[in-house]
Formats: structure tokens, sequence, C-alpha cells
């Protein structure tokens, strides 16, 4: 892939971290309050999870191959 396609996969794959980890802490502070369930709707926000544990896959995996270079 090119570098201005994994810089690409490697800023959604952040924003989704940190919406995933926000919205997780907000869930823990607040007794299972899902705030992207209740703004997306249940549908969507699966989806949105998924995403997140791609984007998840897709850090590891770099950092892994990121190792391997060194």
């Amino acid at each position: 892939m090119s570098k201005k396609v994994m810089k690409i996969v490697k800023i959604v794959s952040m924003v989704l971290l940190v919406v995933g980890g926000l919205n997780w802490g907000i869930v823990g502070l607040n007794g299972g309050v899902d705030v992207i369930g209740i703004l997306l709707g249940s549908m969507i926000a699966s989806v949105v999870y998924v995403l997140v544990g791609l984007a998840a896959l897709a850090v590891i995996l770099g950092s892994l191959l990121m190792k391997k270079k060194k």
C-alpha cells in the first residue's frame, strides 16, 4: 500500500480507537449508558463497534510490522 493510504488508515484507526475508548469510559462511569448506541441506534452502533475492533487490529498489526522493520 502507498504511504498516503497507510497514513489515512492510521488516522482513521486512531480516531475510531479514541471514540471507542471514550465510549467505554462513559459506559463504565455511567453504569452501562452506551452513548454510541443512543446517538446512532443499535444497528449502526454495531457497525461502529466492528470498525473500532478492526481499527485496533490495524494498530496492532502496524506496530508489529514496524518492529520487524527495525
